[in-house]
């Protein structure tokens, strides 16, 4: 499903949690600006995960690093196929061809 609008900027979302956490309501501040509560409460929850609390989840760096390496991974498994097929190409070519004799 397309997002309806792009990602809001790290720093408005930084302000939320701390209005959240100076005692505002992620209800509250849903209605006044733009983002859903649960977004909200979803923000809250991912900077106590960064900050070292929460529920154990990822840390942000640590969803960041396991995307680059799934990322890292994929590709290798591309570029293992490749070099694997090249192998079984060339092992074919060299049985295809008539050894060369020393005879002459």
């Amino acid at each position: 499903m397309p997002r309806s609008h792009t990602p809001y900027p790290p720093e408005f979302r930084r302000q939320m949690v701390e209005l959240v956490r100076s005692g505002r309501t992620p209800d509250e501040l849903g209605q006044e600006f733009e983002p859903s509560s649960e977004s909200i409460r979803n923000w809250v929850r991912q900077a106590d995960r960064d900050e070292g609390g929460g529920d154990g989840d990822l840390t942000t760096e640590e969803r960041q690093e396991l995307q680059r390496l799934r990322r890292e991974n994929k590709q290798l498994r591309v570029e293992r196929e490749i070099l694997s097929k090249a192998a079984d190409w060339f092992a074919r070519e060299a049985d295809s061809k008539p050894s060369r004799s020393s005879n002459s």
